[in-house]
């Protein structure tokens, strides 16, 4: 409890103002928004470790949540230090450099192993990369996120956005292309296009606006909650 008592104010945000936050976004002349907000009161984010953030998303490409969930607890079992019994934290992007490809495939990875494995020595070489890049202003941090094996426009958004605290970021996955398809009328539009508008359309706080259209649609999946 007294190592973690510290970090837990900053993984649980508590720095930052969200009611002020969310009545910053243009919900008075965006009549979605504003029903996405009043669905879901008091929707938050946390600010995840950085570098644990980046290991979570480069898991996820093509994978569902609970698939994500046990490549991440397979890492951690067989490679993460045991903190408590039975209980493991994930490895250090050091401790995953050293790790050969063919093991990290044996946590169910897949093609996503090379990624992971490639990255780790990239930042093993770096100890600081993370860090600075972490503190850099969105669009130059976003830049450098990109230049790692396995990371695109989506994987750089969201660890930005839930690693890094950055809520310029607006990462598109399948339900926001479904949610601004259906509510603004952007159907067949690419990702950066939706990801350009999004930006635009909700402000420096997009992030959050973000993640209030993906509960929408996650819960409710175009119909309206009953009231």
């Amino acid at each position: 409890a007294t190592t973690t008592a510290p970090a837990l104010p900053r993984y649980l945000a508590l720095d930052r103002d969200w009611p002020a936050l969310t009545d910053s976004l243009p919900w008075r002349s965006d009549p979605h928004l504003a029903q996405c907000l009043a669905a879901f009161p008091g929707l938050r984010l946390l600010r995840q470790p950085f570098g644990e953030t980046l290991l979570g998303f480069l898991c996820s490409a093509t994978k569902q949540i609970v698939q994500i969930k046990q490549m991440v607890a397979l890492l951690a079992t067989h490679h993460g230090t045991e903190i408590a019994p039975g209980i493991h934290r994930l490895p250090t992007w050091p401790a995953l450099a050293a790790i050969p490809e063919k093991e990290l495939r044996r946590c169910l990875l897949g093609f996503r192993a090379r990624y992971i494995h490639e990255t780790a020595r990239f930042l093993a070489s770096r100890p600081c990369w993370l860090d600075e890049t972490e503190a850099l202003p969105y669009a130059a941090a976003k830049a450098r996120l990109l230049e790692l094996p396995g990371v695109g426009e989506k994987v750089a958004d969201c660890v930005l956005l839930f690693g890094a605290g950055k809520l310029e970021a607006f990462p598109v996955d399948t339900w926001v292309l479904k949610s601004l398809a259906r509510r603004y009328g952007l159907a067949g539009w690419s990702p950066a296009q939706v990801a350009h508008f999004g930006r635009t359309h909700f402000g420096p706080f997009a992030g959050l606006a973000q993640q209030y259209l993906f509960a929408w649609e996650r819960k409710f999946g175009g119909r309206l909650p009953r009231p």
